[in-house]
């Protein structure tokens, strides 16, 4: 008994940090988030659900509701398309795979602010890369104000993110790959299987949890966006751009944050009520699989 109980007493640092740390301050933010609680308030009052109903009849939250889910469904897709193709390639015998594994990792360790300040002068509609390379090979009628025109801005946001955190779903799926043994991929192969073959019925059911790894992170972490779409459209133009985390932004610039908070916590139902079904149906195939 005393030898099951002696590693708990390694925990209490770690729980009381978590405790003092993360879940005191979500209490107390649940308990703001019914209040009225502003900078012109002489004193705080609690106002029950009217910060909800406020948030409801809210257009600007709607916008940046659908444009949350769109971001975040279009980055989790394609980080993780990019993500395994480059960890195929990558798994493969080439020539300074190792370098070429760092230069498409490494984007993912620079932090999201200097990238969006990097992107923003790349998608300058005069003397950016995007639309100067457009002119030099003869499509320089195809070059767009990449940030400002409110059909490609928010396509230009996400693009950028999957540049800088496919590299993150690569390394994911190499070390998954690292696991799959190579008997039975050069068994298949000698049986004659299609390269497309030996990746549907062998190497993509063995990466079932890189995968639920990737796409669980991928879309907690898309759906909490903000410094990239901060730098590069600031929610703009107009709210075109606009996500859960600049509109929160915007109102606790302006004071109001007791109905700040109340996006916050409605933004972890919405990050729960996703994330909790993804990770559930993942797992389900894990144990199929």
């Amino acid at each position: 008994m005393e030898r099951r109980k002696y590693p708990l007493y390694f925990s209490f640092p770690a729980l009381s940090v978590f405790l003092l740390f993360f879940i005191a301050p979500t209490l107390i933010g649940v308990y703001y988030s019914f209040t009225d609680w502003n900078v012109n308030a002489d004193s705080i009052r609690f106002i029950g659900l009217d910060n909800y109903k406020a948030l409801f009849g809210e257009p600007r939250l709607g916008k940046a509701l659908s444009n949350t889910l769109i971001f975040a469904a279009a980055v989790t897709l394609l980080q993780n398309a990019v993500g395994l193709g480059l960890a195929l390639l990558m798994n493969e015998a080439i020539r300074m795979r190792n370098l070429f594994r760092t230069i498409f990792f490494m984007p993912y360790v620079i932090a999201p602010i200097v990238i969006g300040y990097v992107f923003r002068a790349i998608y300058h509609p005069e003397h950016g890369i995007v639309n100067e390379a457009l002119g030099w090979i003869g499509l320089g009628s195809l070059g767009q104000d990449w940030l400002n025109d409110p059909k490609w801005a928010l396509f230009s946001i996400i693009a950028t993110d999957i540049w800088r955190v496919a590299g993150f779903a690569m390394v994911v799926y190499l070390a998954g790959l690292q696991f799959i043994p190579k008997d039975l991929t050069e068994s298949a192969s000698i049986d004659g299987a299609s390269y497309w073959r030996r990746f549907r019925h062998i190497v993509f059911p063995l990466l079932a949890a890189s995968f639920t790894v990737n796409v669980l992170l991928s879309v907690i972490g898309s759906m909490k966006v903000f410094e990239m779409v901060m730098v590069l459209t600031d929610g703009g133009p107009g709210y075109t751009t606009e996500v859960f985390y600049t509109y929160i932004r915007s109102t606790f610039s302006m004071g109001q944050m007791g109905y700040s908070t109340a996006i916050n916590l409605m933004l972890f139902v919405l990050v729960t009520v996703v994330g909790v079904p993804v990770l559930m149906a993942l797992k389900k195939r894990e144990v199929e699989m």
